[in-house]
């Protein structure tokens, strides 16, 4: 518990309504996504860049742990307040600050709601392409704090392809700003892209300033049904190896077929072993002419169906499935995890195999969805919480997933972050002195260790455990 003074101290800078500390208002930022509960000491909801400034000088001083939060939307465990301490909430920083046709950028605050600033670009000709699932709800701030990706990173690039410029506040308190609206500039080290995927661990965003690029013009929307999932896995390289960049190129297996249709009857076939969502966008011509190459190979790939949306109505209708994909799946049983290990484009076939083994091996239900376009894929374990033995199999299951993905050239995480889950892992894929290069940073910009403490690089990194 905060000790009253600081408390106080907290309610002067940002108003006594805005310092959360009833047992029911602390539980709503307790937990994100993922298993992990822990209560925070106190929710404090600043109203400008200022404010959150005096905070982080206070919380300094005092040696007072901050765990910046979006919507919390995260699948890591990113924003649990490990260390109690204070959530700092962006909620009341949601102002598009601007939208620059000229120079194709927009400035924004961190709480602005990722599909609010596409659409608000969009009416104007203009397009912000990164779209994780959760765009309806997850922050443009926490989207730069995890790094966020979303089906159309196959050909447009995630977050960190976007941001040109930050607003960010230290643990000191500190205010600096990074990048600008310049299309180049390698001014000094890149401390904007430092920040982006830092999950709060080095400053708190308070200002986002991101590249537009023009809408295009024409899109066209497939779906491929598949009798075999490893047709609809090679198919995946194959449409790659054609030299083809979709927009998007999505894989939904089996599993979550079943359970898509079981929670939102959309007309997918329930004896397939997987679907491929495939979108291609460009010029009217462009878009012709990559449909059809598109359905060419599909079909000699051992597609047994191919669906191809009309009009925009139908689009929505085929997306919907993905859309729904986690919320589906997540009904199935009380406790619904779901990783984004990501591989090299040519290993996806490879990893899905070995994923199905490792579901066999540890009686699990698995399903298996995910940007195959770009090798990121996520494997989702419905399970129970309260299941000791079903647990510690998925934990097993989780554990051998991120070696596997780590042998056959791949990255721990793809778009979710590293957050806690998978924090213990971070010495496999780049070793002590790796590690080691990052608490540097972490300890240069936070020597007190109180923004977001045991995220990404677990205290005492050595003795950590994987899970």
């Amino acid at each position: 518990m905060l000790p009253v003074g600081i408390l106080k101290q907290l309610q002067a800078i940002v108003g006594r309504e805005h310092v959360l500390t009833s047992p029911e208002e602390l539980v709503c930022y307790s937990y994100d996504s993922t298993p992990v509960v822990s209560t925070p000491d106190a929710v404090v909801v600043p109203g400008s860049t200022q404010e959150i400034s005096e905070i982080m000088r206070l919380a300094n001083r005092e040696r007072v742990p901050v765990v910046p939060r979006g919507s919390g939307t995260d699948l890591s465990g990113g924003t649990v307040p490990l260390r109690k301490g204070i959530v700092l909430s962006t909620a009341r920083l949601n102002k598009i600050l601007e939208i620059d046709e000229q120079n194709l950028t927009a400035t924004l605050q961190p709480a602005v709601i990722t599909g609010q600033l596409q659409a608000a670009v969009e009416r104007l000709g203009l397009f912000y392409p990164p779209d994780p699932s959760s765009l309806g709800v997850s922050t443009i701030g926490g989207n730069v704090a995890e790094g966020a990706g979303g089906a159309r990173c196959l050909k447009y690039g995630t977050t960190k392809d976007y941001v040109l410029g930050l607003e960010v506040v230290l643990a000191s308190g500190d205010l600096i700003r990074t990048g600008g609206k310049t299309v180049k500039n390698v001014s000094g080290y890149n401390l904007t892209q430092l920040f982006v995927g830092s999950e709060g661990t080095l400053g708190v965003v308070t200002e986002v300033t991101v590249r537009l690029i023009p809408l295009p013009e024409a899109k066209q929307t497939l779906l491929a049904v598949f009798g075999d999932l490893d047709d609809a896995a090679r198919t995946v390289s194959a449409i790659i190896a054609a030299k083809i960049v979709p927009t998007t190129l999505e894989l939904i297996d089996g599993t979550s077929i079943k359970k898509i249709e079981a929670y939102r009857s959309l007309g997918y076939p329930l004896d397939a072993e997987a679907v491929l969502l495939i979108e291609v966008d460009g010029s009217e011509v462009e878009v012709q002419r990559q449909t059809g190459r598109v359905e060419d190979i599909v079909r000699a790939n051992g597609a047994r169906e191919l669906r191809v949306a009309r009009n925009g109505d139908e689009a929505d209708h085929l997306w919907l499935g993905r859309r729904v994909s986690f919320a589906a799946l997540a009904r199935s049983k009380p406790t619904a995890v779901t990783e984004d290990v990501t591989v090299p484009r040519a290993k996806v076939p490879a990893l899905v195999r070995r994923l199905k083994e490792l579901a066999r091996k540890y009686d699990l239900d698995v399903a298996i969805m995910g940007h195959a376009g770009d090798g990121n894929m996520h494997p989702l374990v419905m399970t129970d919480f309260r299941d000791k033995d079903e647990m510690a199999r998925m934990n097993k299951f989780f554990d051998e997933t991120f070696r596997i993905t780590l042998e056959l050239g791949g990255t721990l995480t793809g778009e979710h972050g590293i957050g806690l889950l998978k924090a213990p892992y971070m010495k496999m894929q780049f070793g002590k002195e790796g590690v080691e290069a990052m608490r540097a940073i972490k300890l240069a910009l936070d020597p007190n260790n109180i923004l977001n403490p045991g995220k990404i690089i677990p205290d005492g990194s050595d003795e950590t455990e994987p899970r």
